[in-house]
């Protein structure tokens, strides 16, 4: 059994339809029938309008079927010339059984397949005759029921309902004239086609109440909308109104508000720094010559108190140190931060306070030499801890 291909399916294109209904399911079947007298073959297409089935028989199994459904030898007639005038006599009897006028004479009833997927049987008065289809997927389903069945109907459908005469009336060649001009506009652009042929009112609102009532909807369950109209209009597509509209906001202040919001988010809260503490007095006199050259933290004052008094601490060598590191000196002359809970920066000493932290020490360094001679040192108490200050950063 040869497979159904595209050629085949090409020349079923001109074939009409036949109907036969199987009397057990009440489930109806269309076929399409085509034979070659060339190379002695036979074909058919079989659908129910949902899944297709197709079968092809060279003239090999043609000759076989026949003999076998009539019970007749399975052997060929030994003359090869009156073999192929016999197939071809029994082909034409067979393709005209499969017309207008034969299809409704013949006896139709489905069987149990014992070769394809689906199997009905042909009786005549004389003879019989047996199909056995197999299915032709879903997809090869599809596109034949729309090449062969859907879009002639809505083209007939369109021709139907924009012609000015009624078909029925008309002659055979002027509805085929009529039909020929449908046919060749629809081929050109046939999206265009099926949005000219399905959207007018009336045809869409009457296919609309068709597939209701076909498929059994009652008629009191009908919508009003449901009804045949010939002009559908235009409907109000504005958007409904709020009822209470919110502000408009511009550009420029959508921008601004979102400027703000980012500040906010990316702004972290300024840890608080300790005072500074200085050194405890109580630090021993052999530890003398260390406290001069560890830096103090200057005193949290404003240079402008210092500039108002004039004149500078009373001791300046408890005060600051003779010179400030390279860090403190960089966040001496760091400006001050916008946020109020930052600290006041420690302001920078005048340069002067070298010069009396000079003279101050070498004044106490003779005292302290004086004592020392004359045994006047005063006695040392118990060593007190060390106070630190805070961890500077």
């Amino acid at each position: 059994m040869e497979s159904f291909t595209e050629d085949h399916s090409k020349l079923l294109l001109s074939k009409e339809w036949l109907v036969k209904v199987d009397s057990q399911t009440s489930t109806p079947y269309l076929f399409k029938f085509t034979s070659s007298s060339v190379d002695l073959t036979a074909c058919i297409l079989v659908t129910d309008t949902r899944t297709a089935w197709a079968e092809v028989l060279t003239s090999n199994q043609f000759a076989r079927r026949w003999r076998m459904c009539n019970e007749l030898s399975i052997s060929p007639i030994p003359d090869s010339d009156s073999e192929e005038s016999w197939r071809d006599s029994h082909i034409t009897l067979l393709g005209r059984a499969h017309s207008f006028g034969g299809f409704q004479e013949v006896t139709f009833e489905v069987a149990k397949p014992t070769l394809g997927d689906l199997a009905f049987d042909l009786e005549c008065s004389n003879w019989k005759w047996r199909w056995e289809p197999t299915f032709l997927g879903p997809k090869v389903s599809a596109e034949i029921l729309s090449k062969h069945l859907i879009m002639p109907l809505i083209s007939v459908n369109h021709l139907a309902f924009s012609s000015s005469d009624v078909l029925g009336d008309l002659t055979p060649g002027d509805l085929e004239k009529a039909t020929d001009k449908v046919g060749r506009t629809a081929r050109r652009t046939v999206d265009i086609h099926i949005r000219n042929a399905l959207s007018r009112p009336r045809v869409a609102t009457t296919l609309r109440r068709m597939t209701a009532m076909f498929n059994f909807l009652p008629d009191l369950q009908l919508p009003p909308q449901a009804a045949i109209i010939t002009d559908a209009g235009t409907p109000n597509l504005r958007a409904p109104a709020a009822e209470n509209p919110s502000p408009k906001i511009t550009v420029r202040e959508a921008e601004q508000r979102l400027n703000d919001d980012t500040i906010m988010t990316s702004r972290e809260p300024t840890p608080p720094t300790m005072p500074p503490q200085e050194d405890s007095a109580t630090e021993s006199e052999d530890e003398g010559a260390a406290p001069k050259q560890r830096t103090l933290l200057v005193s949290p004052t404003p240079i402008c108190h210092l500039r108002d008094s004039g004149q500078p601490s009373a001791n300046p060598s408890k005060d600051a140190s003779p010179a400030l590191p390279s860090r403190s000196r960089s966040q001496t002359n760091a400006p001050a931060s916008d946020s109020d809970s930052s600290p006041i920066r420690p302001t920078k000493k005048p340069k002067h306070h070298e010069e009396l932290d000079d003279e101050d020490s070498e004044e106490e360094r003779r005292r302290r030499a004086a004592a020392i001679k004359s045994g006047a040192t005063a006695k040392r108490g118990t060593r007190q801890p060390l106070k630190r200050g805070g961890k500077r950063f």
